[in-house]
Protein backbone atom coordinates (compact mmCIF):
# COMPACT_ATOMS: atom_id res chain seq x y z
CA UNK A 1 0.00 0.00 0.00
CA UNK A 2 1.43 3.42 -0.93
CA UNK A 3 1.86 6.16 1.69
CA UNK A 4 -1.12 8.30 0.57
CA UNK A 5 -3.55 5.36 0.84
CA UNK A 6 -2.16 4.53 4.27
CA UNK A 7 -2.68 8.13 5.41
CA UNK A 8 -6.26 8.19 4.07
CA UNK A 9 -7.10 5.04 6.02
CA UNK A 10 -5.46 6.58 9.09
CA UNK A 11 -7.65 9.67 8.61
CA UNK A 12 -10.73 7.44 8.53
CA UNK A 13 -9.65 5.74 11.74
CA UNK A 14 -9.11 9.12 13.43
CA UNK A 15 -12.54 10.43 12.44
CA UNK A 16 -14.22 7.21 13.56
CA UNK A 17 -12.49 7.35 16.92
CA UNK A 18 -12.73 11.10 17.55
CA UNK A 19 -15.75 11.96 15.36
CA UNK A 20 -14.50 15.55 15.06
CA UNK A 21 -11.01 16.97 14.53
CA UNK A 22 -9.48 20.28 13.47
CA UNK A 23 -7.78 20.51 10.10
CA UNK A 24 -4.45 21.62 11.61
CA UNK A 25 -4.45 18.72 14.05
CA UNK A 26 -5.16 16.21 11.28
CA UNK A 27 -2.35 17.69 9.18
CA UNK A 28 0.08 17.34 12.08
CA UNK A 29 -0.99 13.76 12.83
CA UNK A 30 -0.66 12.72 9.19
CA UNK A 31 2.49 14.81 8.59
CA UNK A 32 0.96 16.55 5.56
CA UNK A 33 -0.20 20.08 4.70
CA UNK A 34 -3.76 21.33 5.38
CA UNK A 35 -4.23 21.50 1.62
CA UNK A 36 -3.44 17.78 1.35
CA UNK A 37 -5.91 17.08 4.16
CA UNK A 38 -8.61 18.87 2.17
CA UNK A 39 -7.75 16.74 -0.86
CA UNK A 40 -8.03 13.56 1.22
CA UNK A 41 -11.37 14.71 2.58
CA UNK A 42 -12.72 15.42 -0.90
CA UNK A 43 -11.61 11.96 -2.02
CA UNK A 44 -13.42 10.30 0.89
CA UNK A 45 -16.54 12.34 0.21
CA UNK A 46 -16.43 11.23 -3.44
CA UNK A 47 -16.42 7.64 -2.18
CA UNK A 48 -19.72 8.29 -0.42
CA UNK A 49 -18.38 8.74 3.14
CA UNK A 50 -20.36 11.58 4.83
CA UNK A 51 -17.64 13.81 6.24
CA UNK A 52 -18.84 17.31 7.08
CA UNK A 53 -16.53 20.33 7.04
CA UNK A 54 -16.86 23.24 9.46
CA UNK A 55 -16.01 26.61 7.95
CA UNK A 56 -13.74 29.19 9.53
CA UNK A 57 -10.07 29.75 10.27
CA UNK A 58 -10.00 26.92 12.81
CA UNK A 59 -12.53 24.79 10.95
CA UNK A 60 -12.38 21.05 11.23
CA UNK A 61 -14.05 17.88 10.00
CA UNK A 62 -16.43 15.40 11.49
CA UNK A 63 -18.18 12.18 10.54
CA UNK A 64 -21.93 12.65 10.20
CA UNK A 65 -23.60 11.54 13.47
CA UNK A 66 -25.06 8.04 13.29
CA UNK A 67 -22.91 6.96 10.34
CA UNK A 68 -20.84 3.82 10.73
CA UNK A 69 -18.30 2.70 8.20
CA UNK A 70 -18.52 -0.83 6.85
CA UNK A 71 -16.15 -3.23 8.59
CA UNK A 72 -14.08 -3.57 5.38
CA UNK A 73 -12.70 -0.92 3.02
CA UNK A 74 -11.10 -1.82 -0.32
CA UNK A 75 -9.08 -0.02 -2.95
CA UNK A 76 -10.13 -0.53 -6.58
CA UNK A 77 -7.47 -3.17 -7.16
CA UNK A 78 -8.23 -4.98 -3.89
CA UNK A 79 -11.93 -5.19 -4.78
CA UNK A 80 -11.10 -6.40 -8.31
CA UNK A 81 -8.83 -9.10 -6.90
CA UNK A 82 -11.68 -10.36 -4.70
CA UNK A 83 -14.15 -10.43 -7.59
CA UNK A 84 -11.70 -12.24 -9.87
CA UNK A 85 -10.93 -14.74 -7.13
CA UNK A 86 -14.61 -15.54 -6.68
CA UNK A 87 -15.20 -15.88 -10.42
CA UNK A 88 -12.11 -18.08 -10.78
CA UNK A 89 -13.24 -20.32 -7.89
CA UNK A 90 -16.52 -20.91 -9.72
CA UNK A 91 -14.81 -21.41 -13.09
CA UNK A 92 -12.34 -23.94 -11.68
CA UNK A 93 -15.04 -25.88 -9.84
CA UNK A 94 -13.69 -25.03 -6.39
CA UNK A 95 -17.22 -24.41 -5.08
CA UNK A 96 -20.06 -26.90 -5.35
CA UNK A 97 -22.79 -24.28 -5.65
CA UNK A 98 -22.99 -20.98 -7.50
CA UNK A 99 -24.96 -19.66 -4.52
CA UNK A 100 -21.73 -19.36 -2.52
CA UNK A 101 -20.18 -17.10 -5.16
CA UNK A 102 -23.37 -15.06 -5.57
CA UNK A 103 -23.65 -14.60 -1.79
CA UNK A 104 -20.05 -13.47 -1.43
CA UNK A 105 -20.38 -11.05 -4.36
CA UNK A 106 -23.58 -9.61 -2.85
CA UNK A 107 -21.85 -9.00 0.50
CA UNK A 108 -18.92 -7.33 -1.25
CA UNK A 109 -21.39 -5.23 -3.27
CA UNK A 110 -22.93 -3.80 -0.11
CA UNK A 111 -19.69 -2.34 1.28
CA UNK A 112 -18.49 -0.63 -1.91
CA UNK A 113 -19.06 3.00 -2.95
CA UNK A 114 -21.46 3.47 -5.86
CA UNK A 115 -18.78 4.36 -8.44
CA UNK A 116 -16.65 1.28 -7.75
CA UNK A 117 -19.70 -0.98 -7.37
CA UNK A 118 -20.85 -0.18 -10.91
CA UNK A 119 -17.42 -0.84 -12.41
CA UNK A 120 -17.10 -4.18 -10.64
CA UNK A 121 -20.55 -5.21 -11.80
CA UNK A 122 -19.37 -4.49 -15.34
CA UNK A 123 -16.34 -6.71 -14.73
CA UNK A 124 -18.57 -9.54 -13.46
CA UNK A 125 -20.79 -9.30 -16.54
CA UNK A 126 -18.08 -9.06 -19.19
CA UNK A 127 -14.95 -10.88 -17.98
CA UNK A 128 -14.25 -14.43 -19.10
CA UNK A 129 -11.66 -16.62 -17.44
CA UNK A 130 -10.01 -19.41 -19.40
CA UNK A 131 -7.88 -22.16 -17.90
CA UNK A 132 -4.19 -21.43 -18.18
CA UNK A 133 -1.55 -23.43 -20.00
CA UNK A 134 1.36 -24.17 -17.63
CA UNK A 135 3.85 -23.94 -20.53
CA UNK A 136 2.89 -20.37 -21.33
CA UNK A 137 4.73 -17.39 -19.90
CA UNK A 138 2.54 -15.42 -17.49
CA UNK A 139 1.50 -11.86 -18.19
CA UNK A 140 -0.02 -9.14 -16.05
CA UNK A 141 -2.73 -6.53 -16.39
CA UNK A 142 -3.21 -3.28 -14.54
CA UNK A 143 -6.38 -3.41 -12.44
CA UNK A 144 -7.54 0.02 -13.59
CA UNK A 145 -7.15 -1.05 -17.23
CA UNK A 146 -9.27 -4.17 -16.60
CA UNK A 147 -12.02 -2.08 -14.97
CA UNK A 148 -11.95 0.54 -17.74
CA UNK A 149 -12.17 -2.06 -20.50
CA UNK A 150 -14.91 -4.13 -18.86
CA UNK A 151 -17.02 -1.03 -18.16
CA UNK A 152 -16.62 0.14 -21.77
CA UNK A 153 -17.48 -3.33 -23.10
CA UNK A 154 -20.67 -3.49 -21.05
CA UNK A 155 -21.77 0.08 -21.81
CA UNK A 156 -20.74 0.09 -25.47
CA UNK A 157 -18.21 2.93 -25.20
CA UNK A 158 -15.42 3.25 -27.78
CA UNK A 159 -11.89 3.52 -26.38
CA UNK A 160 -8.70 5.23 -27.52
CA UNK A 161 -5.33 3.84 -26.41
CA UNK A 162 -1.65 3.56 -27.28
CA UNK A 163 -0.38 0.05 -27.93
CA UNK A 164 3.13 -1.40 -28.03
CA UNK A 165 3.53 -4.41 -30.33
CA UNK A 166 5.78 -7.42 -29.72
CA UNK A 167 8.41 -5.63 -31.85
CA UNK A 168 8.28 -2.54 -29.65
CA UNK A 169 6.40 -0.42 -32.19
CA UNK A 170 3.81 1.98 -30.75
CA UNK A 171 0.54 2.94 -32.39
CA UNK A 172 -2.67 4.72 -31.41
CA UNK A 173 -5.80 2.59 -31.62
CA UNK A 174 -9.51 3.31 -31.62
CA UNK A 175 -11.31 0.18 -30.44
CA UNK A 176 -14.85 -1.07 -29.91
CA UNK A 177 -14.12 -3.50 -27.04
CA UNK A 178 -16.47 -6.48 -27.36
CA UNK A 179 -15.05 -8.31 -24.34
CA UNK A 180 -11.98 -9.11 -22.26
CA UNK A 181 -10.73 -12.47 -21.08
CA UNK A 182 -7.94 -14.19 -19.18
CA UNK A 183 -6.52 -17.01 -21.29
CA UNK A 184 -3.34 -19.11 -21.05
CA UNK A 185 -1.80 -16.82 -18.45
CA UNK A 186 -2.54 -13.51 -20.18
CA UNK A 187 -5.28 -10.88 -20.38
CA UNK A 188 -6.75 -10.01 -23.79
CA UNK A 189 -9.33 -7.62 -25.20
CA UNK A 190 -11.03 -8.40 -28.51
CA UNK A 191 -13.02 -5.99 -30.64
CA UNK A 192 -13.22 -3.91 -33.79
CA UNK A 193 -10.00 -1.99 -34.46
CA UNK A 194 -10.78 1.18 -36.43
CA UNK A 195 -7.12 1.65 -37.43
CA UNK A 196 -7.01 -1.72 -39.25
CA UNK A 197 -10.75 -1.82 -40.02
CA UNK A 198 -10.85 -5.42 -38.78
CA UNK A 199 -11.29 -7.60 -35.72
CA UNK A 200 -8.20 -7.58 -33.52
CA UNK A 201 -7.11 -9.04 -30.19
CA UNK A 202 -4.77 -7.03 -27.93
CA UNK A 203 -2.74 -8.00 -24.88
CA UNK A 204 -3.58 -5.82 -21.89
CA UNK A 205 0.02 -5.71 -20.66
CA UNK A 206 0.95 -3.90 -23.90
CA UNK A 207 -1.67 -1.16 -23.54
CA UNK A 208 0.10 2.04 -22.46
CA UNK A 209 -2.57 4.74 -22.09
CA UNK A 210 -6.32 4.31 -22.34
CA UNK A 211 -9.28 6.68 -22.27
CA UNK A 212 -12.99 6.44 -23.14
CA UNK A 213 -14.36 8.53 -26.02
CA UNK A 214 -17.83 10.01 -26.46
CA UNK A 215 -18.60 7.54 -29.25
CA UNK A 216 -20.68 4.40 -28.76
CA UNK A 217 -20.98 1.02 -30.48
CA UNK A 218 -23.02 -2.17 -30.39
CA UNK A 219 -21.48 -5.61 -30.00
CA UNK A 220 -22.41 -7.84 -32.97
CA UNK A 221 -25.15 -10.32 -32.18
CA UNK A 222 -23.80 -13.79 -31.50
CA UNK A 223 -20.22 -12.60 -30.91
CA UNK A 224 -18.21 -15.34 -29.14
CA UNK A 225 -15.28 -13.84 -27.23
CA UNK A 226 -13.32 -17.04 -26.61
CA UNK A 227 -13.75 -18.23 -30.21
CA UNK A 228 -12.33 -14.92 -31.41
CA UNK A 229 -9.36 -15.13 -29.02
CA UNK A 230 -8.66 -18.74 -30.06
CA UNK A 231 -8.78 -17.75 -33.74
CA UNK A 232 -6.45 -14.83 -33.10
CA UNK A 233 -3.95 -16.90 -31.13
CA UNK A 234 -3.84 -19.60 -33.81
CA UNK A 235 -3.04 -17.03 -36.52
CA UNK A 236 -0.05 -15.38 -34.81
CA UNK A 237 2.93 -15.17 -37.25
CA UNK A 238 5.32 -17.46 -35.36
CA UNK A 239 8.89 -18.21 -36.42
CA UNK A 240 8.04 -21.89 -36.89
CA UNK A 241 4.90 -23.33 -38.48
CA UNK A 242 4.62 -27.11 -38.22
CA UNK A 243 2.30 -29.79 -39.53
CA UNK A 244 1.90 -33.31 -38.18
CA UNK A 245 -0.50 -36.18 -38.86
CA UNK A 246 -2.26 -37.51 -35.78
CA UNK A 247 -3.48 -41.10 -35.84
CA UNK A 248 -6.68 -40.49 -33.86
CA UNK A 249 -10.32 -39.67 -34.66
CA UNK A 250 -11.29 -36.04 -35.25
CA UNK A 251 -13.40 -35.73 -32.09
CA UNK A 252 -10.48 -36.91 -29.96
CA UNK A 253 -8.12 -34.47 -31.71
CA UNK A 254 -10.49 -31.59 -30.97
CA UNK A 255 -10.61 -32.66 -27.33
CA UNK A 256 -6.81 -32.84 -27.00
CA UNK A 257 -5.76 -29.75 -28.97
CA UNK A 258 -6.49 -26.33 -27.49
CA UNK A 259 -7.85 -24.14 -30.32
CA UNK A 260 -5.47 -21.34 -29.31
CA UNK A 261 -2.49 -23.70 -29.75
CA UNK A 262 -3.28 -25.30 -33.09
CA UNK A 263 -5.92 -26.26 -35.63
CA UNK A 264 -7.03 -29.77 -36.63
CA UNK A 265 -8.72 -31.05 -39.78
CA UNK A 266 -9.26 -34.43 -41.47
CA UNK A 267 -6.68 -35.65 -43.98
CA UNK A 268 -5.89 -38.94 -45.67
CA UNK A 269 -4.71 -41.41 -43.06
CA UNK A 270 -5.56 -39.34 -40.00
CA UNK A 271 -5.87 -35.78 -38.72
CA UNK A 272 -3.71 -32.84 -39.80
CA UNK A 273 -2.52 -30.66 -36.90
CA UNK A 274 -1.10 -27.23 -37.68
CA UNK A 275 0.80 -25.66 -34.81
CA UNK A 276 3.07 -22.63 -34.48
CA UNK A 277 5.65 -21.29 -32.02
CA UNK A 278 8.88 -19.32 -31.86
CA UNK A 279 10.60 -22.30 -30.20
CA UNK A 280 10.75 -25.74 -31.88
CA UNK A 281 11.39 -27.43 -28.55
CA UNK A 282 8.08 -26.05 -27.28
CA UNK A 283 6.28 -27.68 -30.23
CA UNK A 284 7.98 -30.99 -29.44
CA UNK A 285 6.83 -30.79 -25.82
CA UNK A 286 3.26 -30.00 -26.88
CA UNK A 287 3.21 -32.98 -29.24
CA UNK A 288 4.56 -35.34 -26.60
CA UNK A 289 1.93 -34.16 -24.11
CA UNK A 290 -0.84 -35.27 -26.50
CA UNK A 291 0.10 -38.88 -25.75
CA UNK A 292 -0.82 -40.15 -29.22
CA UNK A 293 1.09 -41.42 -32.27
CA UNK A 294 1.98 -38.77 -34.84
CA UNK A 295 4.02 -38.31 -38.02
CA UNK A 296 5.94 -35.12 -38.73
CA UNK A 297 4.97 -33.62 -42.10
CA UNK A 298 7.17 -30.55 -41.85
CA UNK A 299 9.37 -28.68 -41.49
CA UNK A 300 12.48 -30.92 -41.53
CA UNK A 301 13.84 -29.05 -38.49
CA UNK A 302 10.91 -30.33 -36.43
CA UNK A 303 11.70 -33.92 -37.41
CA UNK A 304 15.28 -33.39 -36.22
CA UNK A 305 14.06 -31.85 -32.94
CA UNK A 306 11.75 -34.83 -32.31
CA UNK A 307 14.62 -37.26 -32.96
CA UNK A 308 16.87 -35.36 -30.53
CA UNK A 309 14.19 -35.51 -27.84
CA UNK A 310 13.63 -39.22 -28.49
CA UNK A 311 17.39 -39.88 -28.13
CA UNK A 312 17.49 -37.92 -24.89
CA UNK A 313 14.58 -39.91 -23.45
CA UNK A 314 16.20 -43.19 -24.54
CA UNK A 315 19.34 -42.28 -22.60
CA UNK A 316 17.22 -41.45 -19.54
CA UNK A 317 15.42 -44.80 -19.83
CA UNK A 318 18.70 -46.72 -19.89
CA UNK A 319 19.84 -44.84 -16.79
Amino acid sequence: MDLSKERILTLLELLQARREMGGEEIAQRLEVTPRTVRRYIRGLQDMGIPIEAERGRTGGYRMRPGFKLPPLMFTNEEALVLVLGLLAAERLGLVTSGLAVEGALAKLDRVLPDSLRDRLRAAQETLQLGLGDPDHERGHADGETVLTLSTAARNGVRLRFRYRSSRGEESERLLDPYGIAFHNGRWYVAGWDHLREAMRTFRLDRILDIEPTRESFETPEGFDLMDEIHRSMASVPYRWRAEVRLEIPLDEARRLVNPSVGTVEPMEGGIRLRIGADDLEWIVRRLSLLGVAFTVLGPPELRDAVLREAARLAVCARG
